[in-house]
């Protein structure tokens, strides 16, 4: 009998899965909205047995000091990046692009966002140099054993963080500092891929090219400007040996928070594990108030409208246009808004400070998405099949809306023509009416759940991989080491051509002595 149950217990300890065992994991975040997905991959990992450190600023926005299933170390700093900052950026931007013209517009979003973005990175740069500063928060974080780095890149602190402890290093990422993460790290032909803030599609004209290798120019100078703000923290912490670029290129595994059901076809490499719509889930049951209010609406359904985190306002003329367009409609509106109330404000509108909106997206009654095309969003809509009338405000918001768009999911209007001619009006009419939008975003749904793992399962399997391993320098290509010059062959270009021109020259003078030897006048011996 011993033996039969000795037997049993070597079974069940073969059959069970091969699980990691806990790791320590440091997590360097970024604020905003950047956080808010990084908190849901934690959730995942705390749920699997890791022991999660986090490093925030003393200001930091929504990471909490205490947490059930991560524990903290605060760096006090004076004046890193604010909320009130991003928000006063916003405003701002909302009232230039209103009255811009196109070209100003896209000047805007391009050259005149520079200033903004090597702010921002200022701010940082203190929050990091305050924190390698801190001799015992040094000490304590070399005691606990991390066995890697959890960061964004979107700001450049984890990696040094990474290159100062020799830890490893897992990216959970979309943007490298100023730019999309595949130019940093993977071939990107400017003929086909759109730089983003070009709002081009993968089929570009002529001009359209020329547009993207202008947009590519700009984005590089941003990058170059933000790499001497950390390169600075490099030669002072890490010694001048060490190029801030090439540490931040240097992970060894990319969690790149797009798939290519949104994203267009391109080039990759090895260490780039996509888990795009990693953060959506089926719906849950909404509160009682909200399902009463969804149920109301009949046959017509529910549109609901969000502009993100940090809209939490419009200027009062257009909150009354995008009101009045509400009221001309059957169906009911839930609008995300905090402003004062709008005068044209119909009782078909429910005005809340906030929603469950992956709940909302879920529910069968609501057929229209108002965003603003923040990358959450836009994959939320995209995961539960719900077609979106897009109003971008900065940055990416317009490139992922232009996705949705060219695969017929969505419209798009701009701040400069949403108030004015109707158009808020005829672009819900628009979707609502045609078929072909939600049958386009069920079809895209469709495709992105049709996946042999889950996208936060295969998040978590590298994040893992990494901790058993110590790494993933296997997955690393030679180009990260590698000059431009060498990348590209320049030299070699170079090389075969001065050969083949030493050829041609070596040719042309062996052919001029010959030559002149035979037709050189014979001389009369006398």
């Amino acid at each position: 009998m011993r033996l039969i149950y000795l037997c049993s217990a070597l079974l069940l300890l073969i059959l069970l899965p091969r699980t990691c065992q806990g790791g320590n994991i440091l997590v360097f975040p970024t604020e905003g909205s950047h956080w808010i997905n990084m908190d849901i991959l934690l959730q995942a990992l705390h749920s699997r047995g890791h022991n999660l450190t986090i490093i925030r600023a003393n200001k930091s926005w929504y990471i909490k000091d205490n947490s059930t299933y991560y524990s903290t170390y605060t760096v006090p700093v004076d004046s890193t990046l604010e909320k009130e900052f991003i928000i006063r950026v916003v405003s701002e931007i909302i009232d230039f692009e209103r009255g811009a013209h196109p070209l100003m517009s896209f000047l805007g979003s391009t050259v005149g966002m520079l200033g903004t973005i090597v702010e921002a990175h200022e701010g940082v740069h203190e929050f990091v140099t305050t924190m390698l500063d801190d001799r015992e928060l040094i000490r304590k974080l070399n005691d606990t054993k991390f066995d890697l780095v959890l960061t964004d890149p979107w700001w450049g602190g984890g990696a040094i963080l990474a290159k100062y402890l020799n830890l490893p290093l897992v990216y959970n990422v979309r943007w490298l500092i100023a730019g999309e993460a595949h130019f940093g790290i993977a071939p990107s032909p400017l003929s086909y891929i759109p730089v983003t803030q070009s709002r081009c599609t993968d089929k570009m004209t002529f001009f359209q090219r020329v547009k993207n290798v202008i947009v590519h120019l700009i984005s590089q100078t941003q990058i170059y400007l933000v790499n001497q703000i950390y390169q600075k923290i490099c030669d002072k912490y890490l010694g001048p040996n060490n190029d801030f670029y090439q540490l931040m290129i240097d992970a060894d595994i990319w969690l790149m928070r797009v798939d290519f059901v949104f994203d267009y076809p391109r080039p990759t490499m090895p260490n780039v594990v996509y888990m795009g719509g990693f953060q959506c889930k089926p719906a849950k049951p909404l509160p009682q108030h909200l399902e009463e209010f969804v149920q109301s609406s009949g046959e017509h359904g529910v549109i609901i409208m969000s502009l993100g985190t940090f809209v939490s306002e419009l200027p009062a003329d257009m909150a009354n246009e995008i009101a009045a367009a509400f009221a001309k409609l059957p169906q009911k509106v839930i609008w995300r808004y905090k402003g004062s109330r709008p005068s044209t404000l119909a009782n078909n509108t429910l005005l809340v400070d906030w929603m469950p909106q992956n709940d909302l997206l879920g529910h069968p009654k609501v057929k229209v998405f108002v965003a603003h095309g923040g990358t959450n969003g836009v994959q939320e809509a995209l995961y539960h099949g719900v077609p979106v009338v897009g109003i971008p405000l900065f940055f990416d918001q317009y490139d992922n809306l232009i996705r949705l768009e060219d695969r017929g999911g969505a419209k798009i209007l701009t701040l400069s023509t949403v108030d004015k001619d109707n158009n808020f009006l005829r672009a819900l009419r628009q979707i609502l009416n045609e078929p072909s939008y939600r049958m386009n975003m069920q079809r895209l749904s469709r495709l992105h759940r049709d996946q042999p793992i889950t996208p936060m399962d295969n998040a978590l399997f590298w994040i893992e991989f990494v901790m058993r391993h110590k790494g993933a320098a296997h997955l690393k290509p030679a180009s990260l080491r590698m000059s431009w010059y060498s990348y590209h062959s320049v030299d070699v270009a170079l090389f075969l051509g001065g050969a083949v021109l030493l050829m041609l020259l070596s040719t042309f003078f062996l052919i001029r002595c010959l030559c002149n030897a035979m037709c050189k006048p014979k001389v009369k011996r006398e």
